[in-house]
């Protein structure tokens, strides 16, 4: 592995779960225009699915939608067993995520069920797809792990009390995975309030609330976010379990200044690596 930085991504392959979501979708096409071949990985719709996914750059290079609810092992195995053919994952993103917005002094609203449910589907899912695609992500020299977290892991709050923990845990199982997979690569990235319907019962205002507190007056874009995602997987080649990219979005960078700054970054990693 030479750890340089990336001009392309031709010839590699790229698995995405919540492939369909809003920042899914957006980093499929950014990551499709640089040349991978996207797998999507969804747990409904798959033929409207696999009609998102030719429509994306590249429609050569066959994207391919695969059906599996990431929270079910038996699932996960199957769509495991349609991509282990074609021999190789140079990346795993994982965008998956279910949430509702609880109001944080309500305890007696998260019943046991309901926090059970949010961190399986926000928090062992990752893990769940992980341990399933490890075999793929070993085998395939220079493979990287992208995990998706959230401020609200970083400092709390966030939809609910639930969702804020699971994604603290996400964070912590990025940290961990670094340590005991590499040389695969584990990277997270934490967003703010990201508005694309994520949250169903969002409150009015909201986003306009967050924007008005940042130094850009805005909240951060699916683009943003999708951009720290191809830089994790394109420049930052020496690094490992890397939690720095979730300054870049907490500050609402925009995405041409996640990419900027990222190369200016890689150049001060040439002999390091960041834990």
């Amino acid at each position: 592995m030479t750890f340089e930085p990336l001009e392309s991504l031709d010839g590699k392959v790229v698995i995405i779960t919540g492939a369909m979501g809003g920042i899914g979708y957006e980093t499929a096409r950014r990551l499709a225009a640089k040349g991978a071949r996207v797998i999507g990985i969804v747990r409904r719709n798959i033929e409207e699915a696999q009609e998102k996914l030719n429509e994306l750059p590249n429609s050569q290079l066959q994207h391919l939608a695969v059906l599996a609810d990431v929270t079910n092992k038996e699932q996960l195995k199957e769509a495991f067993k349609s991509i282990e053919k074609i021999g190789r994952c140079d990346a795993l993103v994982n965008t998956v995520g279910k949430t509702i917005r609880i109001p944080w002094p309500e305890l007696h609203l998260i019943t046991d069920d309901l926090f059970d449910r949010v961190t399986q589907d926000n928090l062992r899912s990752y893990f769940s797809t992980i341990r399933t695609f490890y075999p793929l992500l070993k085998k395939t020299e220079g493979s990287v792990i992208v995990n998706i977290g959230s401020m609200a892991g970083q400092r709390g709050g966030g939809s609910n009390l639930a969702y804020a923990a699971s994604k603290a845990g996400v964070d912590s199982l990025t940290r961990s995975l670094s340590q005991a997979i590499a040389p695969v690569r584990v990277m997270g990235i934490s967003p703010g309030a990201v508005d694309t319907g994520f949250v169903p019962n969002q409150q009015s205002g909201y986003y306009e609330q967050v924007a008005s507190s940042t130094p850009l007056k805005r909240v951060p874009s699916v683009v943003d976010v999708a951009a720290a995602v191809e830089a994790a997987i394109m420049l930052l080649i020496r690094a490992m379990a890397l939690m720095l990219l979730h300054l870049l979005i907490m500050f609402f960078v925009d995405a041409a200044s996640v990419m900027i700054i990222l190369r200016l970054l890689c150049l001060g990693l040439r002999r390091v690596l960041l834990f």
